[in-house]
């Protein structure tokens, strides 16, 4: 099997990342899997992948930290950044730690080699003139402040001075849409 198709996927949901698995091994990748960011060191002592796809948010803590850890690994590493809970401010940070892009699911086998072909900038691409929402930038604050805090609600309710009910009603909201 080709050395440059080694691909390590972090995702705690299992069969997500079974299903992501096959579908690039049927594209000849060379797949390993882990679900928690303590697994990753044990994983990466046998296994130097040249791509990574990773889940920003993991039961087991936030995936800018995996992020952080396969970049300072291998700086060339294409590292692709899935989430459901997509934000400026986590896309921001997961660019500056070293990720190559970042992509909101629900995204396909195809969306993220294409990111992995994608590693430069596109200067070209549109800007929109659409202001962004008030709910939108309310969530990119709140999300912002749960990444500062590693997803504990009630430190990051204290933060933005609500109570914790009303920061969890609102996180529930956004989880039904």
């Amino acid at each position: 099997m080709d050395t440059d198709r080694r691909l390590l996927i972090v995702e705690d949901d299992a069969s997500f990342a079974r299903a992501l698995g096959k579908s690039f091994e049927r594209r000849g990748y060379d797949v390993r899997q882990c679900q928690r960011i303590e697994d990753l060191e044990t994983l990466l002592g046998g296994f130097a992948p040249h791509y990574a796809v990773i889940d920003l948010k993991l039961a087991s803590g936030s995936g800018l930290e995996c992020v952080k850890v396969l970049h300072a690994r291998d700086p060339d590493m294409k590292i692709v950044v899935l989430t459901g809970f997509a934000s400026i401010a986590t896309a921001v940070e997961a660019i500056k730690l070293g990720a190559c892009h970042y992509l909101a699911k629900p995204s396909n086998t195809d969306d993220i080699e294409a990111a992995f072909r994608r590693a430069e900038g596109d200067a070209s691409v549109e800007l929109s003139s659409r202001p962004t929402s008030i709910k939108n930038l309310e969530w990119e604050h709140i999300h912002e402040a749960l990444v500062d805090t590693e997803f504990n609600i009630s430190e990051t309710a204290r933060r933005l001075g609500m109570h914790r009910r009303t920061l969890a009603r609102k996180l529930a909201k956004i989880r039904m849409k």
